[in-house]
């Protein structure tokens, strides 16, 4: 069941992106993204799962370099710019007006090689974070990658009260069969993240899933 507080941070968004106040958005996919499609160890081309995609930057980023991309995002006038976006793009990732804590329940299907977030579980509630870990997990292949941004500690000027921590990702998902084999502040920035300013420290975990 949805909670309170995710309805609400819901409303907030969606309030956010009618008044055009997309300060999180970013035009470039973050580097680490770009060194696994494009660098001398490039993944090869799968499925692909972006969680909580917004605008789409980096779904349509993953459509064009041959990935079969599934995009899930809970608020409809993100989508709308993102299909739009991707229009424009000649592609055509598969969007989809879902909760991310209940992807199973909604057919979004598994076999992901390939899972993004960033910026969408940090932002989570409490109470939705562990069912967010168990339909990823049910989502993703074996031997699958998750690259999860999000903010390290939560920083006064964020629309809500957003950030995750090196000790929870742990707790989260090793059990699930999952090796944290990165976690360190990362190069993307965003209007709403500029690297100068300690209060946003964005961070990137990139985890491993077991064969």
């Amino acid at each position: 069941m949805q909670s309170e507080r995710l309805r609400w941070y819901r409303l907030v968004y969606s309030l956010l992106y009618r008044l055009g106040l997309i300060i999180w958005r970013r035009h470039t996919p973050p580097a680490e993204l770009v060194a696994l499609v494009e660098g001398d160890a490039a993944l090869p081309a799968g499925r692909a799962l972006d969680l909580g995609c917004g605008t789409g930057t980096d779904t349509i980023y993953l459509a064009t370099h041959g990935w079969d991309v599934t995009a899930v995002d809970g608020v409809s006038r993100a989508l709308s710019i993102a299909r739009r976006n991707a229009t424009a793009a000649s592609v055509t990732p598969r969007f989809l007006h879902r909760d991310v804590t209940r992807l199973q329940e909604l057919d979004v299907g598994n076999g992901y090689t390939l899972l993004l977030d960033f910026g969408c579980f940090h932002t989570l509630p409490e109470d939705r974070r562990p069912a967010y870990v168990t339909n990823v997990c049910d989502a993703a292949a074996s031997g699958a990658t998750l690259l999860l941004y999000g903010f390290r500690r939560p920083p006064r000027a964020a629309p809500m009260h957003a950030g995750v921590t090196v000790e929870e990702i742990r707790r989260r998902f090793t059990h699930h069969g999952w090796q944290l084999v990165k976690a360190g502040p990362t190069s993307a920035e965003t209007t709403a993240a500029p690297r100068a300013d300690q209060r946003f420290e964005l961070w990137l975990y990139q985890l491993q899933r077991s064969a």
